[in-house]
């Protein structure tokens, strides 16, 4: 029969818990609120500079203009993914399933493919699977700026520019939902023309020219990408982390329920067991 001493420890004990993810869910409900209006106030401004980067880049290969550095197209020799992970963990399956798409992204390319890793999770699952780690990036914080990805950006240029990487791919957690966040894979570069209609060809005017035009875009158009991803992937984090701080939360709270009602059972078989000790024993005084 368990102890009534040691099932009262074990409630304390899961109070405690309960008290520590109830607190962290608060903590992780108000972070996300903000990085959830930082992120959805930033993905129109990316997906339209996606649109107008596509647009001259088309105009530029209908033109016949000598191609940027950053949109010539090689022989895929070797892929660079940047690959971004939580810095932490408690929060859920967001982890490992960043991880997983990461992994089965690399086993599925037919060339060498080397990776730049933001977040510890994301440099702890690389450097465990034995992959080519370009460059790690950590701590950037829950509200990075700007300027904290432009040593990333910078890196993935260098790289596309210089011939090192032939194609360049992002993998973070896109944030759908309070409880739904998946991963996603992004290609970054080269930039992917858009297939104008005959009706839109020359609708737009560039000034100076597009090549120009196009050429101050491009590394500005990296660096939105790459701090827009941050913003999903930590909108994603805190989004995932309170959920499951909050599951923690109520399976702490029905742990207590259980271990009440067995401690009051074993405490009314002790009683019982007392009573019917008494009572056989007055029994055998009277006979």
């Amino acid at each position: 029969m368990p102890n009534i001493r040691v099932i009262r420890r074990r409630i304390r004990s899961v109070q405690n818990t309960a008290k520590v993810t109830r607190a962290m869910e608060m903590i992780a409900a108000s972070k996300m609120r903000r990085s959830q209006q930082r992120l959805l106030a930033g993905r129109p401004y990316a997906e339209m500079m996606r649109e107008v980067l596509g647009h001259l880049a088309a105009q530029i290969g209908d033109t016949g203009d000598e191609v940027h550095p950053l949109l010539r197209r090689r022989e895929v020799k070797r892929i660079e993914v940047i690959h971004i992970a939580p810095d932490r963990g408690l929060c859920g399956g967001l982890n490992s399933n960043l991880n997983r798409a990461a992994g089965r992204f690399i086993l599925d390319q037919g060339a060498p493919v080397s990776v730049v890793a933001v977040g510890k999770k994301a440099r702890d699952f690389m450097v465990r699977s034995a992959r080519d780690v370009r460059a790690v990036f950590t701590d950037l914080g829950d509200r990075p700026s700007l300027m904290d990805s432009l040593s990333i950006s910078h890196l993935v240029i260098q790289d596309y520019a210089s011939g090192y990487a032939d194609e360049v791919y992002v993998v973070y957690g896109r944030f759908v939902s309070t409880v739904i966040q998946r991963p996603f894979i992004q290609k970054l570069l080269p930039v992917e023309p858009a297939h104008l209609e005959s009706s839109l060809v020359g609708g737009y005017i560039y000034e100076p020219n597009t090549t120009e035009v196009l050429g101050s875009l491009l590394p500005r158009f990296v660096e939105m990408q790459i701090y827009h991803a941050l913003l999903e992937a930590i909108g994603s984090e805190q989004s995932a982390r309170m959920v499951a701080m909050r599951n923690a939360t109520d399976s702490a709270n029905e742990m207590i329920q259980d271990l009440t009602l067995l401690m009051n059972k074993v405490r009314q078989e002790a009683i019982t067991k007392e009573l019917l000790d008494i009572v056989g024993g007055a029994m055998a005084l009277e006979g």
